[in-house]
């Protein structure tokens, strides 16, 4: 074998290894894009007419320390459609206070989903939160929740 003969085997080799890694870092990075936020539904005035027949019950809240020492707050609660519509999506924000009364966290999540069935009139399905951001600051206290969103 002559020596150009084994360079070119050489580059071939070198680019084969430079592709294979090239399209497994494009891979990855595909892979680990977040997911993109589902768009979020607003409180129309037929939705705020429709707030009266949603029912929160049941709902209880309790902390536990992670693995990492970080809290986890869990909230887990009831909610019925004592209306006639079936809902495909419902949201609620939950805001977080300080000792002082200001709001220290303010998220917005899904209790009721279309992956998940949503809410046919008369029905009450149960949903658990869990919040691990919530500052320090934070009063202990139960947040105030509130319907920011329907769609039927």
């Amino acid at each position: 074998m002559d020596v150009r003969t084994k360079a070119s085997e050489n580059l071939v080799l070198v680019l084969v290894v430079a592709c294979f890694l090239a399209i497994g870092g494009v891979a990855w990075w595909w892979l680990h894009q977040p997911a993109p936020a589902p768009p979020a539904i607003e409180l129309t005035p037929e939705a705020k007419a429709y707030v009266r027949y949603l029912g929160l019950s049941d709902v209880e809240m309790k902390a536990t320390e992670s693995i990492a020492t970080q809290a986890l707050v869990e909230i887990t609660g009831k909610i019925s459609n004592k209306g006639d519509r079936r809902l495909d999506q419902v949201d609620l924000n939950a805001v977080f206070y300080d000792p002082y009364g200001q709001v220290v966290l303010r998220e917005r999540v899904s209790i009721v989903r279309p992956r998940t069935g949503g809410l046919a009139p008369e029905e009450t399905k149960s949903f658990r939160l869990a919040f691990d951001n919530i500052p320090q600051s934070w009063n202990q206290a139960m947040p105030q929740l509130v319907i920011a969103g329907i769609r039927f």
